[in-house]
């Protein structure tokens, strides 16, 4: 069975089952048109132990998937008849764990015989982000496990104007974690430990033009680790050196594209150290720092959801011919004709 060919849909009293499934965590979000968020349940994979293996992960995808629908459901006061869309995480991620997702998604959408979309994962950051933010034009941060970029709108996509050269600054300090000790994911615990730090521990500082890396510090600060440093000045070393990096790059970035909005997106911006320092990077800028609520900015369903509505709402569906996952989806690939006309090109 294919989908017909769906015209531009008036989504008013349209309700979207939103499937994420990019990498460690598997999340289901059920939206409705105005961005209401009735459900937005998550489960995430135990890292501790060796990190995240694609296929381990994807099996724990694949046993949590249906019950956490059918809890989705039940939280949302919903029945599966009551969906009118659904969305899948397209990429990037981890192949198998994007399969998952995606076969999940074409199932659900054709037994309810509803329109399939699929989205790309870092554009529905930004796309949640702005609007529970009511932000209109920013510069997204997107510092997540598996992702560090810098977004903006500019000539009609959303461009990537800097991101790591190595590895996600969320993998980073969960590998630092995993050899020091700390529990996973280590974010949470490595911020409570920094703010006990004494010390600035010099680490190397590798900024490189509007990139960034991240494995060379992680080597450096194992090995002072190893030479006895303080873990609590570690910590304090390794969140400092590596914020300020994010926040060099995002703010020549938003120099370049003048923009007086910047948005955070992804699991570290949690962080309430990376915060206040973006914070007041905006405001010597005489700009503003919006952050979506913890739950939205994680990997979750709900931005999946809602950025398949916005694609729905302008004409774009997914044909099962075309719903193949695309590990590497960049984010400047990604058409944007809810765009046009509502931020500065």
């Amino acid at each position: 069975m294919e989908y017909p060919n769906y015209p531009r849909s008036d989504v008013r009293r349209m309700i979207c089952l939103g499937i994420e499934g990019t990498a460690h965590t598997v999340g289901i979000g059920i939206v409705d048109h105005d961005c209401k968020i009735l459900a937005n349940l998550m489960k995430m994979i135990d890292g501790s132990k060796g990190g995240i293996h694609p296929r381990e992960a994807a099996n724990h995808h694949a046993e949590n998937i249906v019950p956490l629908m059918h809890e989705a459901l039940g939280k949302a006061g919903i029945e599966y008849e009551d969906i009118g869309l659904v969305a899948f995480s397209q990429g990037p991620g981890l192949g198998p764990c994007l399969r998952t997702a995606a076969t999940a998604a074409r199932s659900l959408a054709l037994s309810l015989d509803v329109p399939l979309v699929g989205v790309n994962h870092c554009v529905a950051h930004l796309e949640i982000g702005r609007k529970v933010t009511d932000c209109r034009d920013p510069t997204l941060l997107y510092a997540s496990g598996g992702n560090t970029q810098v977004i903006a709108y500019s000539g009609g996509r959303y461009r990537v104007f800097g991101e790591t050269l190595d590895i996600g600054i969320g993998n980073m300090i969960d590998k630092f974690g995993r050899e020091v000790g700390l529990p996973f994911p280590s974010g949470p615990h490595l911020e409570k430990l920094a703010r006990e730090g004494k010390e600035l521990v010099e680490l190397p500082y590798s900024v490189k033009g509007m990139d960034v890396a991240f494995s060379g510090i992680l080597t450096a600060a194992l090995q002072l680790h190893k030479q006895g440093c303080r873990l609590e000045d570690l910590c304090h070393s390794l969140q400092e050196t590596c914020f300020a990096m994010l926040v060099e790059v995002t703010e020549r970035a938003m120099a370049h594209v003048e923009k007086d909005e910047v948005l955070l997106g992804g699991g570290v911006v949690q962080n309430k150290r990376l915060q206040e320092m973006v914070r007041i990077m905006a405001e010597e800028r005489g700009a503003k720092m919006h952050v979506p609520p913890g739950p939205l900015c994680v990997d979750n369903g709900a931005m999946i959801a809602w950025t398949g509505l916005i694609m729905h709402g302008s004409g774009l569906h997914t044909l099962l011919k075309d719903s193949s996952v695309r590990q590497r989806f960049r984010t400047d690939e990604v058409d944007l004709p809810w765009m046009e006309g509502r931020a500065k090109a």
